[in-house]
């Protein structure tokens, strides 16, 4: 596989510890940060195999997480809220609050935002964008934290870097936990909080070994394994 790989990945691949070592997070942060960089700020991801059924709906592992030390970027995010909820929203840092006017904004073809948060009173106006919203991970729910009656705060949240996330078909986690070019220290919290919230969020009904394997990665760089479990 490595073969059809670039040649900056293939030395990426050769100055990490061989496949199937598995390191603590530090160490593997360690590891991560001596491989050559690219131009651009690479974020670092990390990949969790969760032993769960993913067709299952009990044992769907899904939700939001705020990051010790946030993203590295600011996300736009937009608020569906109105009367004080809206001022709040606005004075949270939301780019675009409304309710029905916002809803036809973006059925109009307008999607320059990253998250949408939604007060539960305006669902009547959301409920109408699940085509649209739905494929591109946007649509506000409250699993994910992104509909609530606390509408400033959770602005306030998603901008500052919290990520939403839920397993895949294959019972996979995938998420964002920073910049490479984050302090290792800063890096290594911000992972090892986010795994400890997964651990916390292990379905009642999954049997076996819940942690089964996981990596971090930049963005144009090989996957260091973790040692879990």
């Amino acid at each position: 596989m490595a073969k059809k790989r670039s040649k900056r990945y293939r030395a990426s691949l050769k100055s990490l510890p061989p496949r199937g070592t598995r390191l603590g997070v530090a160490e593997a942060v360690a590891a991560l940060k001596k491989v050559k960089p690219a131009r651009f700020d690479e974020t670092v991801e990390v990949a969790i195999k969760l032993g769960i059924d993913p067709r299952k709906a009990d044992q769907i592992v899904r939700g939001s997480f705020a990051l010790p030390h946030g993203l590295g970027v600011e996300k736009r995010v937009i608020a569906f809220a109105d009367a004080e909820h809206a001022e709040a929203a606005r004075a949270a840092g939301a780019i675009a609050v409304g309710t029905e006017d916002l809803a036809k904004r973006i059925q109009d073809g307008w999607l320059d935002f990253d998250v949408a948060i939604a007060h539960p009173a305006t669902m009547r106006f959301v409920g109408r964008l699940g085509r649209i919203l739905g494929p591109q991970g946007k649509m506000p729910s409250p699993k994910s934290g992104t509909v609530t009656e606390d509408v400033a705060t959770a602005v306030r949240e998603f901008r500052g870097g919290k990520i939403e996330y839920r397993n895949d078909a294959g019972g996979n986690i995938h998420a964002p936990v920073g910049k490479l070019s984050f302090d290792p220290a800063k890096l290594v919290e911000n992972i090892e909080a986010f795994i400890e919230h997964i651990r916390s969020a292990k379905p009642a009904s999954a049997k076996g070994t819940y942690l089964q394997r996981a990596s971090i990665s930049a963005s144009m760089s090989p996957g260091v394994d973790l040692a879990v479990s």
